[in-house]
């Protein structure tokens, strides 16, 4: 579903993890890490009554919650689920639209590469 109006927000933080389940030779299996990217996106129909579809600043506890607990930390200290950028979108999807009470957050998209993206969507 499309909103009239939608704005992103990024996130940049550096991490190791292992996805050690993988079979060997796999390069995934090692540990390794990512500066990795989250792109937040919110939407709306209509604008609030100060012309925007939610203020940046709102995002705040986003940046905080990652430079406190995941920026140049082991994801797999940290997660309890397979820290896969697919599993990561999800969790900050659910963060913010049930922690923040941000029902209008449309997408979270993850980068582990310049090359790479996941992307967590809920069908509204």
């Amino acid at each position: 579903m499309f909103y009239n109006y939608e704005i992103t927000k990024e996130f940049h933080f550096s991490a190791s993890h292992q996805l050690d389940y993988l079979p060997e030779g796999h390069q995934c299996k090692r540990l390794h890490g990512h500066n990795y990217i989250v792109k937040v996106t919110l939407g709306s129909d209509e604008l609030n009554d100060d012309g925007f579809v939610t203020d940046f600043g709102l995002l705040k506890p986003i940046k905080v919650f990652i430079d406190e607990n995941l920026d140049h930390r082991h994801l797999n200290d940290v997660f309890d689920f397979k820290t896969t950028s697919e599993n990561i979108a999800k969790f900050f999807y659910k963060k913010i639209k049930n922690e923040l009470n941000m029902d209008n957050v449309v997408e979270v998209t993850v980068s582990e590469t310049p090359k790479t993206w996941a992307r967590y969507r809920e069908l509204r």
